[in-house]
């Protein structure tokens, strides 16, 4: 049986100030775990996580869902100064293109 647990975003970079591989979870940014490989970074993050999540739901806690699990709408709102707006709005008319397709280009670079 799976747990939710591997479900979960995980990230593993090198830490210089630590000299140590650190893992995170998107899903929990408060955590870190710091190991000099990379595998053992990821195992002790993983076993921490469980733990953590065991120990919300003995609380009666929900524990986050997973990123990778979760609906998203494709649609968010973005406030801009209004001189932005504006130049975006030229931009995209001089590329042929709507605003929405030029910001959604720009944001997937």
């Amino acid at each position: 049986m799976s747990s939710k647990c591997d479900r979960y975003t995980y990230r593993i970079t090198w830490s210089a100030d630590d000299a140590e591989h650190v893992a995170l979870c998107a899903e929990f940014p408060s955590l870190s775990w710091l190991s000099p490989t990379p595998a053992e970074a990821l195992a002790g993050m993983q076993e921490l996580v469980r733990q953590v999540v065991a120990d919300m739901r003995s609380n009666n806690e929900p524990p986050p869902e997973p990123f990778a699990e979760r609906t998203y709408s494709g649609r968010f709102v973005v406030r801009v100064p209004p001189e932005t707006h504006r130049e975006l709005a030229i931009k995209a008319a001089e590329e042929g293109v709507s605003l929405n397709r030029l910001i959604s280009a720009r944001l997937a670079r």
